[in-house]
């Protein structure tokens, strides 16, 4: 009720109102502040975002939907934590030049896939950035450096105690019921011969991507985009 008659009114009432929702959950911001304590930003920051959040929710808040304040302030509150990180941090130091083009990056991809239906391939986002290929290619590993998240961070619901790495994958038992090693290798042999190689000597070399970018002289983020793009060719082509 009480955040009923914050959306509704305004005057000294409100103000009340919103200073007792404040006072209630200000807790709740303070809890949800501390599950990102561990990447590198200072409390204060984080309870700062977080408040921000609290007060979007007691702004925007409309009762007529039927649901509890509180399940509407949850994401405003971890939703502003999460932007917060989006926007102000990278993984790893990048030049200024990727760091002020990576939305530039985002928006011509999101263009050209609602236009065309599919992602734009590396020769087309250079075309329409209007840079050469190696600078595009620069730019989309650079890009996939930003805002890495620790395997360490909370993940699921408030109460839920599960940490992202919690997430992983195992190896699947089944894998091989599924994949016909005939039609693998087949799609293997028509692989460029660098793109092979790479897939070799990670899953079949237990390499890891270190290792192979010094095998084959490229940075470890070339290889990683390599392994991406040529895992998603491979299958595309044992499930077409």
């Amino acid at each position: 009720m009480a955040a009923l008659a914050a959306h509704q009114g305004d005057g000294e009432a409100c103000a009340r109102i919103r200073d007792e929702l404040v006072r209630l959950y200000t807790p709740l911001v303070r809890r949800e502040a501390r599950r990102y304590r561990n990447r590198g930003e200072p409390m204060d920051d984080l309870y700062q975002v977080g408040m921000l959040g609290l007060m979007k929710a007691i702004k925007g808040f409309d009762p007529s939907f039927g649901k509890p304040f509180v399940a509407y302030l949850l994401p405003m509150v971890t939703g502003e934590l999460k932007r917060h990180f989006r926007d102000t941090t990278w993984a790893v130091r990048v030049p200024r030049v990727h760091q002020e083009r990576r939305s530039e990056l985002n928006r011509v991809i999101a263009e050209f896939t609602q236009k065309h239906g599919r992602t734009p391939t590396t020769r087309e986002i250079a075309q329409a950035l209007e840079l050469d290929l190696e600078a595009a290619i620069e730019l989309i590993d650079a890009s996939s450096a930003y805002s890495a998240l620790s395997l360490d961070m909370p993940f699921g619901e408030a109460d839920d105690e599960s940490a992202l790495g919690d997430t992983l994958g195992q190896a699947d038992v089944d894998l091989e019921n599924v994949v016909d090693r005939t039609s693998l290798k087949d799609a293997l042999d028509r692989l460029p011969e660098r793109e092979r190689r790479v897939i070799l000597l990670r899953f079949f070399g237990n390499k890891t991507q270190s290792e192979i970018a010094a095998d084959v002289g490229l940075s470890q983020m070339h290889v990683s985009r390599l392994l991406a793009q040529t895992l998603r060719q491979l299958r595309r082509e044992l499930l077409s």
